[in-house]
This record gives C-alpha cells, structure tokens and sequence, in this order.
C-alpha cells in the first residue's frame, strides 16, 4: 500500500532577495545568506542545522526565532513561529518585494530592426 503525501498550499509569497544575516545555533554562531524569504519562513544558503533544532537570526538588530524544517549540506529551510509583522528582516521583505514589482526597462525596442537576425536581414 503506498500513501500520497499532499502537501499544504503556502500561506505566504516567497520573495527572493539578498541578505546577509548571522545564525545562533545551540552550540554556534555562523555567518550565512537568506536568499528566499516570506512572513512564515526563509530559505538560508551557507548554514546548516539539523531538521527540527531551533535557531536564532540576528539581522539589523533584531532577533527572529526559527525552527529548521529541512536541511542540506550548505543550506536550510526555516518556519518562523512567529510570523513577520515588524521589524528589519520585514522592511527588507517588502523593500525586495516592492523592487520584484517594478518592471524591467525595455532598451534598444525603438532601435530594433523590423527585419530577421541582428543584420536584419529579410
């Protein structure tokens, strides 16, 4: 007998951004990088704890608790019990969220060719 494992929709966009944070685990405290983030969790490169250990993030001079829900050999996954209302960490989400927004400048339309290849040939 097999069993499907269905797994919950998330509740929170994740937001890919850049930020360079410091992790407090039980016996250590390493550098590392959020490069994906929502209110109810983040996605941290160049850390790794065991599944299920608690951690703290310091970043701009606040403290985030979380709870390591998967872990590889250079990156994890965090939930935050807590979700993120306030704070450094929240401002840099939607600051990177608000930068997603924006669309991306269209240089050299007006200068395209309306012929095939870069020569333009027809």
């Amino acid at each position: 007998m097999t069993s499907s494992f269905l797994r919950a929709p998330r509740h929170h966009k994740r937001t890919s951004l850049d930020l360079d944070v410091i992790i407090d685990g039980v016996l250590n405290r390493v550098e590392a990088r959020i490069s994906d983030l929502s209110e109810g969790g983040a996605r941290i490169d160049g850390a790794s704890l065991p599944a299920r250990s608690r951690c703290e993030i310091h970043y701009g001079g606040q403290t985030v608790y979380a709870v390591v829900m998967w872990s590889e050999i250079d990156r994890m996954g965090v939930r935050f019990p807590y979700e993120l209302s306030h704070g450094p960490l929240y401002r840099a989400l939607q600051r990177a969220r608000s930068a997603a927004m924006i669309e991306p400048v269209r240089i050299f339309h007006s200068q395209r060719s309306a012929g095939f290849g870069r020569r333009g040939l027809s």
